[in-house]
């Protein structure tokens, strides 16, 4: 679970992100694209991915992709998830993977793992 990918395999995070920006640009949807209402359709989308997994039982959502239509689904709403949270984070300025990276970081020292000491403490052998 560890494994880091070496190699890049589709396009890159920014290269999409320039492809939602010149998508908007070219429809002229910018003056919609607002921080309020990026962060509202991505609430609406995140809704739709979870209306897959509503109402299943956890075996049931464990086997969600093995059907081709569900699998189809859930990746169409994770797509609108990323797209829309890409444009957000266009129209604030946040990078999305060193605001990931900095949570993780704070994460790590917030939640240490079991049996190892927190930051400064001491360890009594």
């Amino acid at each position: 679970m560890n494994e880091r990918r070496t190699e890049s395999v589709g396009p890159t995070l920014e290269e999409l992100r320039q492809r939602l920006v010149d998508f908007a640009a070219a429809r002229r949807w910018e003056p919609f694209h607002t921080p309020k209402n990026l962060a509202s359709a991505l609430t609406v989308e995140a809704g739709e991915l979870l209306e897959i997994f509503q109402w299943l039982t956890p075996e049931q959502a464990a086997v969600v992709m093995a059907d081709p239509d569900r699998a189809h689904r859930v990746r169409d709403e994770v797509a609108d998830v990323l797209a829309y949270l890409l444009q957000f984070c266009t129209a604030v300025g946040v990078d999305p993977l060193t605001a990931l990276a900095a949570k993780i970081e704070r994460n790590e020292l917030r939640f240490p793992v079991p049996g190892t000491p927190a930051e400064g403490e001491e360890v009594n052998p």
